[in-house]
């Protein structure tokens, strides 16, 4: 018997385990090349994992919310095209099949801190996923094991301890919540006043990241930002003059973004420490230029695909990598190393019709650009006769920059240099 080992992909660097979060085969199925087997969630996206072969599923190693390290073996496929027979398992594995019995586990401590103490309890397996909400939630087995699971035999669930909270929470309308109404935790405390008409939402996986990840940031960065408004008008009438013409030859929307990367590519060659991250004493200068694209989702999270290797590709290669990664991210296509490997970051604000922003660093980088909507104002312009007032395209630039490394010099020329390159642009130029 041919027999093919899943094991669970890279994810990425500098992560190290998943957690399976679906699976969509069962021992027993036959599967094609490229059919979807699992779905998985690390600390930075959800994926789909599809079969690289065609075949048998004969063994599922791993259930459904346990976190798994990146290698290890998740299933396995007979690709010999012969039927599975249950029978059979113990010449396919050496052993007896693995039958999930949940058996309880002697324990004394009502600590929610130790894993080992949470795996299994009162003759109910609790997943990693939930031990760690549990965790976060400061719940205490005792109170764990009076939450009624959904799950098999009683099995408690994500939506099960997460629908407890929600009620738990609303148990103490009117009261006022503080740090010493729950049990003690690692996680700073503010007082929160709730009336009964208040609405209590729990935040998403995908939040609770963001929010850890931003609050790291700025415990770990000392934030500084620099500001200014720039001319964009060259950019926008070439853009206005080229994009119908554009769109009919390549299928392609074309926005000012490219241009302005373009352009943020041309300031970093000038000023590498902006491209660049921080390892204890160390300033590491980043040979590649990969750009992270803030975009916003439907749900209302946010996602940071990167365009690698971004200084290698024109402007053309440039639109087009930026409207896959948009595109992606909308359609919740990308993969981990979609979003991995970033040197520098640049949000978007004009999206939302805003003026400008002060967003903050995406670690482990240095810095990260705000851009601004464009819009008509009068400006004084200098011509060979004396000034005038004319109406021009202008956006406003924000730099936040790492002042650990970064000085308000290097950062304001920095970004009076991308505001050159910006101003600059060649209006006749063809693509």
């Amino acid at each position: 018997m041919a027999q093919f080992e899943i094991i669970m992909p890279k994810l990425g660097e500098s992560i190290e385990e998943a957690t399976i979060t679906k699976w969509f085969i069962k021992a027993g199925d036959k599967v094609k090349d490229d059919d979807i087997l699992l779905e998985i969630a690390t600390d930075k996206v959800d994926s789909e994992i599809p079969s690289p072969v065609s075949g048998t599923v004969i063994k599922i190693m791993h259930q459904q919310d346990e976190t798994v390290p990146v290698g290890s073996i998740i299933a396995i496929i007979d690709t010999s095209g012969g039927d599975f027979h249950p029978e059979k398992q113990e010449e396919i594995s050496g052993k007896a099949p693995e039958i999930a019995v949940e058996k309880p586990v002697e324990i004394s401590s009502s600590d929610t801190s130790d894993d080992s103490v949470l795996q299994k309890v009162a003759g109910r397996y609790y997943s990693p996923l939930v031990r760690k909400i549990a965790r976060e939630e400061n719940i205490s087995l005792t109170e764990l094991e009076k939450i009624p699971g959904s799950g098999l035999n009683g099995r408690l669930q994500k939506n099960d301890i997460l629908k407890y909270i929600e009620q738990r929470d609303k148990g103490v309308q009117g009261q006022t919540v503080t740090a010493a109404s729950r049990p003690s935790s690692d996680k700073p405390k503010v007082t929160v006043s709730i009336n009964p008409e208040d609405e209590i939402i729990p935040m998403d996986r995908m939040r609770k990241l963001i929010a850890e990840h931003m609050v790291m940031s700025k415990r770990v960065s000392a934030h500084v930002t620099n500001m200014l408004e720039t001319d964009v008008t060259n950019i926008v009438m070439w853009r206005n003059r080229i994009k119908e013409e554009f769109y009919n030859r390549e299928k392609e929307k074309i926005t000012y973004l490219p241009v302005f990367l373009e352009s943020v590519i041309s300031a970093l060659k000038d000023y590498p420490k902006i491209n660049a991250s921080v390892d204890g004493d160390n300033i590491i200068l980043r040979k590649n230029i990969n750009l992270g694209i803030a975009v916003a989702l439907a749900s209302g999270n946010l996602i940071v695909p990167v365009i690698k290797n971004a200084d290698q590709l024109s402007l053309l290669g440039l639109i087009k990598a930026l409207n896959k990664v948009g595109n992606d991210a909308r359609n919740n296509k990308l993969s981990p190393d979609d979003i991995s490997g970033g040197t520098f970051t640049i949000s978007n604000f004009g999206t939302f019709r805003n003026v400008m922003g002060t967003p903050i660093i995406n670690q482990p980088q240095v810095a990260v650009l705000g851009i601004g909507i464009v819009e008509k104002k009068p400006a004084v312009i200098e011509t060979p006769t004396g000034d005038v007032i004319a109406i021009r395209h202008k956006m406003f630039l924000s730099l936040t920059y790492d002042h650990r490394i970064i000085d308000g010099a290097y950062g304001g020329a920095f970004l009076r240099k991308l505001a050159d390159y910006m101003e600059a642009f060649d209006s006749s130029r063809t693509i």
